[in-house]
């Protein structure tokens, strides 16, 4: 029964459950980007560059027989794949950088003065009442 226990303790320790959420919501971002880029970003450079559709983009190795499909080599999903990572990588240096600069904004920001200790407190209260 410890060992159940400790398991839970190490579950919902908050990092973890921030990971967990961070990875959850990082795999619907790739999906999200790898749409982006595979059906709208890719098309127009396709027709700016003739046509070329990219995901088909691919070099034959060995052509197919009755016993075996062919090998082919898939460059195209490649490029593809290079453009998602590129789009993910500056999106997460963009939103870091935008943290960044917001906790630096409120490591700037000035802080309260401490408070005084209770016995500073009580003699400037009681400084404060002998000059009334």
């Amino acid at each position: 029964m410890s060992m159940m226990k400790e398991f839970k303790e190490f579950a919902m320790r908050g990092n973890v459950v921030d990971m967990a959420v961070g990875i959850i919501i990082g795999a619907a971002f790739g999906k999200i980007i790898s749409s982006l880029v595979g059906d709208v970003i890719m098309p127009p450079i396709g027709v700016l560059l003739g046509g070329v559709d990219f995901s088909n983009l691919s070099i034959t190795i060995k052509q197919a027989t009755e016993y075996a499909p062919a090998v082919i080599l898939g460059y195209g999903k490649f490029i593809n794949t290079v453009i998602d990572f590129l789009i993910i990588a500056f999106t997460i240096f963009i939103a870091i950088k935008a943290m960044n600069s917001l906790k630096k904004k409120q490591e700037e920001a000035p802080a309260a003065p401490p408070t005084p200790p209770a016995d500073i407190q009580l003699l400037t209260e009681i400084r404060d009442l002998l000059k009334k």
